[in-house]
């Protein structure tokens, strides 16, 4: 994919240079991420067929402004996959300014043409403000979701 640049900032796809930044994107939304982990999963994405991260920087590249990170399933009951975003952050700074927006396009942009047939993104029930920027990106609510976690290793 080709990088996309907008008035004030520039979408293009992740680099391990990018994972400080990007660690604090995602800290100003409280996951506890470490520059570290996003590194390393970074790398590994990078020669991942199922995977991609896109970053938004200010045109000049000085400054990271948003991420989001995408990952691909096969379907086993249809042809094609499910993509599913991962993560969505956008600094402080810049949310309200079409940054989000770019990000969602470009990850879906990828997905579709790696053979996608639909997208779909989880947000919790404490962020009525991104529900509503997903529902404005085209998403619906659809389903429900269960999860188990783990137990803690002791």
């Amino acid at each position: 994919m080709t990088d996309t640049a907008l008035p004030d900032h520039k979408i293009h796809l992740a680099a391990v240079a990018d994972a400080s930044e990007i660690a604090v994107c995602l800290s100003a939304l409280g996951y506890g991420t470490s520059a570290s982990l996003v590194a390393e999963r970074l790398a590994s994405f990078a020669t991942s067929p199922m995977d991609a991260v896109f970053v938004a920087s200010t045109a000049d590249q000085t400054s990271l402004l948003g991420v989001v990170s995408v990952h691909l399933l096969p379907l086993f009951h249809a042809p094609g996959f499910l993509g599913r975003i991962t993560s969505l952050a956008v600094s402080a700074e810049a949310r309200g300014k079409g940054v989000g927006k770019a990000l969602v396009t470009a990850v879906e942009e990828w997905a579709w043409s790696k053979g996608a047939r639909r997208m779909e993104v989880t947000s919790g029930d404490h962020r009525p403000a991104a529900h509503a920027f997903y529902q404005a990106a085209g998403y619906s609510l659809d389903e429900r979701r269960f999860i188990k976690h783990a137990a803690k290793a002791s």
